[in-house]
């Protein structure tokens, strides 16, 4: 008999939270969030013609935004980074961009900027990245718990 591995003992995902063993490998796997994954929506849509859109994906904690982001990445195979608009300087996003220019030079690979938090993007940070996301060096997928925008 095989022993595989269980959800609640250190396995090659050592140590890591139950919840992170738990995330879904693949966007197929994902359950719920039919909305956004169902047959004919934009993500599965851009999957059939390998064209990957920027986006901002809005729920509460813990439905899926940063799940969702890496799914896509992986599913197109491209670099995935991540940051936070909270914690994330115009250095931090300088350096993405780097990371995100060499991997399309050495690999060909394209690159998303996953931004957690973005509706805490301040105008120095847009400007930051806004030009490579539009020359097409990065594709943004943004993730918001906002409702509406600030004031």
């Amino acid at each position: 008999m095989i022993d595989s591995p269980d959800l609640f003992s250190a396995s090659g995902e050592a140590n890591a939270p139950l919840a992170e063993r738990l995330r879904p490998k693949r966007v197929e796997d994902v359950v719920g969030q039919r909305h956004l994954l169902a047959e004919g929506q934009a993500p599965r849509r851009g999957a059939r013609f390998r064209e990957l859109h920027s986006m901002i994906l809005w729920g509460p904690p813990g439905v899926g935004k940063t799940t969702l982001a890496r799914l896509l990445a992986n599913a197109f195979q491209a670099e995935f980074i991540a940051i936070s608009a909270v914690l994330a300087g115009v250095k931090e996003i300088r350096e993405a961009v780097d990371r995100a220019r060499l991997e399309r030079e050495a690999h060909g690979r394209a690159t998303i900027l996953f931004v957690d938090e973005v509706h805490r993007f301040n105008k120095s940070q847009q400007d930051a990245f806004l030009p490579h996301v539009e020359s097409g060096l990065l594709t943004f997928i943004g993730a918001t718990t906002r409702t509406r925008p600030s004031r």
